[in-house]
């Protein structure tokens, strides 16, 4: 199995219809879409880690879920609000935490690796649009929020192919299991 981290003809494909023939534009771009997935890649993956050991930033040592704290317990029952309230209220606990802990992690190690874009991308957008949900309205606009813009650049990452470019995608696309379902693409 050979891993490819940098160079996809149809990750160039792609670029060239969207930013033209200029090599330096189609490079830029490819690049920048690698260098967002991978920071949204860690904006979950941190999530996961300072929510499991309380690594004191949103999350203190008390808190941790290795010492008994519930990831989902401070957000759904004291900062969910508007017409869901009460929604995001009853499915705080237990079931909800493992959910939530489990979609974190995976959602953060796939998008940094570049593997399982749609899948990935797919459930990091749900996340974020539940989680969006959990706060009508937002505190600085009626409507639009990061969750939202988040979650747009999710989808966009995913039908660009970003885990192409230093990521795993090419690669994990090459896979018996994946080619005969597609949706792990």
């Amino acid at each position: 199995m050979t891993l490819h981290f940098s160079h996809d003809e149809a990750a160039d494909a792609r670029a060239v219809a969207l930013v033209g023939e200029g090599t330096g534009a189609r490079s830029a771009f490819r690049y920048v879409t690698a260098a967002l997935r991978i920071s949204l890649g860690w904006v979950f993956l941190w999530a996961f880690l300072d929510k499991l050991f309380g690594l004191g930033h949103e999350t203190t040592d008390a808190q941790a879920w290795v010492n008994g704290g519930h990831p989902t317990a401070g957000f759904l029952t004291k900062a969910a609000a508007g017409p869901f309230k009460d929604f995001y209220h009853s499915i705080s606990g237990t079931a909800s935490d493992w959910l939530f802990m489990l979609g974190l992690l995976g959602i953060g190690v796939a998008l940094i690796a570049g593997i399982a874009m749609r899948l990935s991308a797919s459930a990091g957008a749900l996340l974020l649009v539940l989680m969006w949900s959990a706060v009508l309205p937002p505190a600085n606009n009626p409507f639009m929020d990061d969750h939202l813009i988040y979650a747009l650049v999710l989808g966009s990452l995913a039908l660009l192919g970003a885990g192409h470019v230093y990521g795993l995608g090419a690669t994990w696309e090459r896979l018996h299991l994946v080619q005969r379902y597609p949706f792990l693409k």
